[in-house]
Formats: C-alpha cells, sequence, structure tokens
C-alpha cells in the first residue's frame, strides 16, 4: 500500500479522525505538521544540530513545497532552536501540507460551513487503507526489532507521542511503550523534545 511520502503529509492523515469526518478541535496539528517538516529535513540530511539549534547540512532541492519553503526559511535566519522553528508558521503549514494532500490525490477537499454559518473546509480520504497502514506502521514500530524499524517510522511515532494524538497512541498504549517510546525518540534526533516543549509552552505549562 503506497502512502504518501512525506512526514508532514503521514501525521495529517494520521490527525484526521474517519469517524468524524475532520481533524479533532483539540489536537496540536499545526506543531506536529512543523515538526514532521523538520524531522523530515533532518532525515534526509538537509538538517543537523549544533548545540540545541537547527543548521542546514546539505542545501538542494527537496521537490516537496512545505520543506524547500522551511529550508529557506531557516536559510534566511540567524541560528535558531528546533523549537522556535516548529512554533512558527502552523497554520500556514496545515493549509500548505492539505493541500498537497489534495493535489496528490490522497484527500478530497470540499467548503463546508459550520452550522451553516463559519466557512471551514471538509476533508475526505480517498482510500481509508492509506490511514490503515500508517497506523500499521506506528504499531510495527512499537514492537519490531529496534534495528529493524525504518527512521521515518521511528519519526512517526516520536511525533505522534509528543504531541498527544490521542487518536493514535492513547494514554495506556503510551505508558505500556514508554521505554521503546523513548528509543525512536532519540533514534529520530532533537525534533520530538522541540514538539513537546512547543506545546507545553503554548499551553502556558512551565
Amino acid at each position: 500500500m503506497a502512502v504518501p511520502d512525506s512526514l508532514p503529509q503521514r501525521i495529517f492523515v494520521l490527525a484526521y479522525n474517519p469517524d468524524k469526518g475532520r481533524v479533532g478541535v483539540d489536537t496540536d496539528l499545526g506543531a506536529m505538521l512543523r515538526a514532521a517538516a523538520l524531522a523530515d529535513l533532518h532525515l534526509r540530511g538537509h538538517l543537523t544540530d549544533e548545540r540545541g539549534r537547527a543548521a542546514i547540512d546539505v542545501r538542494h532541492p527537496c521537490h516537496d513545497p512545505v520543506l524547500d519553503a522551511l529550508l529557506e526559511e531557516i536559510a534566511g535566519s540567524k541560528p535558531r532552536t528546533w523549537q522556535h522553528w516548529v512554533d512558527g508558521r502552523q497554520r500556514a503549514a496545515v493549509r500548505a501540507v492539505r493541500q498537497q494532500l489534495s493535489d496528490g490525490g490522497w484527500v478530497r477537499l470540499e467548503p463546508h460551513r459550520i452550522l451553516g454559518l463559519l466557512p471551514t473546509t471538509k476533508m475526505t480520504i480517498h482510500d481509508p487503507r492509506v490511514r490503515k497502514e500508517l497506523l500499521g506502521r506506528i504499531t510495527a514500530a512499537l514492537n519490531n526489532p529496534i534495528d529493524r524499524i525504518d527512521p521515518a517510522d521511528a519519526a512517526l511515532v516520536a511525533i505522534v507521542a509528543a504531541g498527544d494524538l490521542k487518536l493514535v497512541l492513547d494514554r495506556r498504549t503510551k505508558r505500556a511503550n514508554k521505554r521503546r517510546i523513548q528509543q525512536l525518540t532519540e533514534l529520530s534526533g532533537p525534533i520530538a523534545p522541540a514538539l513537546h516543549k512547543s506545546i507545553q509552552a503554548a499551553a502556558g505549562v512551565a
């Protein structure tokens, strides 16, 4: 089963609740998408960690507009922490990744009004098996030998856990897999801890 290439697109699909036909309003989707884009760039070798800051290691086109845009942001700035980049432009990330999924034929977007008044966009996944495949990768990453796990799947679990996406990892599952999630977080680099800090800061948690 084919799935979207980029981590941000995969996170968006996982955050979609098929029973409700939308992403939950209490989901920190923008933060998770920004973190996923950073993790993607880190895994592809574009970004490296320099004393807790994101630094460009190799700069060449990603052929992905969301990743290229973030790389351009980082290139045009002085060195900043990973959390700084998670914090920025989250709403734009949601719009851009949603459009990517639409352009790629993964989802259908339709104008919609909440209570007949508030304009929004309704998203429908064309093939539910795509989300099931991604959920299967999460399960495999939690159970397979650690040395057989795809780094992208490790990052997927780390971001879902740090973003507290209960739709994918509920409290009981996180508690039962605490050690494995920590291992996957360590494998995936500095981004998931930065995501956790970003969400805590936004919520006013010390």
